[in-house]
């Protein structure tokens, strides 16, 4: 019962990662004070961004038990106090939705959709970014919101120079560009980019200051063949060998059956697959890693069906393709962080 208990008191954001990451501070921090009021014991949370802190996935998954029970606990508290909270989060950071146009779009239908997202109000605790076509991202720099960042949906492997029809980092961070979605499924199988290829693409981003957004996933018959967890983990690895600090890393998890098929994994699907991710950070890069890499969902992810995916713990967002088209569409997955969020 201890370790579904968090950590207590007033403590900064960098901290409460800390504890988040290491198992011997959660240990440290489990015991928990009684309340002298009429209500009982109940567990006050501490919270850095959308997620809870002081339960690391290591221990989460020796102590799913106690980790139900806490779960209980809190839902009781919510209810008797009217305290405003969020339901079973495990890393640190905000919610984080992208909306990949891919090669669609004219001046007019890009000039209609910035105003549309001009006019949403989006959520406090969410990162929204959007990846343009190239050729349309001076245009939507100037005339989006600043409430929205941008990004681009491929960047070279290296420096700029005679490599005709590529787009260089240092380019995009010329133009403003803070954002890089790579290993897309379409540049791995469409285009024949290998992981290695994809992890020094990565690598190189980074150290020209731009964020990426780092994608994964497998075949269908890679999942039917019973090998989603190797191939995801191979593919992990090579951006592990190649990036420095996951700091500037969001990972997309796109099961490549249910990109633009319309088929989605079930939340219970993308759920295991999410939490494998953050086991294989613990164990292969850091608990800290871990702790603040953002995990997010893409595949036929629409305004009908992000509320259910987004209630899943390991599930920090989501990567969005056709419906980002969309600008009201758009802006009911981006505040799907509410479904994340307990009311009194």
């Amino acid at each position: 019962m201890a370790h579904a208990c968090v950590l207590l008191g007033s403590m900064s954001c960098a901290v409460l990662r800390a504890a988040a990451a290491s198992r011997a501070v959660a240990h440290g921090a489990s015991s928990a004070t009684s309340s002298s009021s009429s209500r009982g014991f109940v567990p006050e949370v501490q919270f850095c961004g959308l997620r809870r802190a002081g339960f690391p996935v290591s221990e989460r998954r020796e102590q799913s038990f106690a980790l139900a029970i806490h779960q209980q606990l809190f839902s009781i508290s919510a209810e008797k106090t009217g305290h405003r909270g969020v339901v079973t989060m495990v890393g640190t950071g905000k919610f984080f939705v992208g909306g990949n146009w891919k090669a669609n779009g004219t001046k007019e239908s890009v000039k209609k959709l910035v105003a549309e997202l001009n006019d949403i109000k989006f959520e406090d605790d969410v990162d929204v970014v959007v990846a343009p076509p190239f050729i349309y991202l001076d245009m939507v720099l100037n005339s989006l919101t600043k409430r929205i960042e941008v990004s681009a949906q491929n960047s070279w492997v290296g420096k700029g120079g005679a490599f005709t029809g590529e787009i260089s980092a240092e380019q995009l961070a010329d133009l403003g560009v803070g954002w890089v979605i790579l290993g897309h499924s379409e540049r791995r199988h469409v285009l024949g980019e290998k992981d290695e290829f994809i992890g020094k693409k990565a690598a190189y981003a980074l150290s020209k200051g731009v964020k990426v957004m780092a994608c994964v996933g497998e075949l269908l018959e890679e999942r039917e063949a019973g090998k989603t967890f190797e191939v995801v983990f191979q593919q992990l690895k090579a951006y592990a060998d190649e990036v420095p600090s996951w700091t500037d890393v969001v990972i997309a998890y796109e099961p490549v059956w249910a990109i633009g098929t319309g088929k989605v994994a079930t939340p219970q699907q993308a759920q295991e697959v999410h939490e494998a991710i953050r086991g294989w950070l613990v164990d292969n890069v850091s608990p800290e890693a871990s702790a603040q890499t953002r995990i997010i969902y893409g595949g036929s992810v629409n305004a009908g069906n992000c509320a259910e995916l987004a209630k899943k713990e390991d599930i920090d967002g989501f990567l969005v393709g056709g419906a980002s088209l969309k600008g009201p569409d758009f802006g009911t997955i981006c505040n799907s962080v509410t479904s994340k969020k307990v009311a009194a």
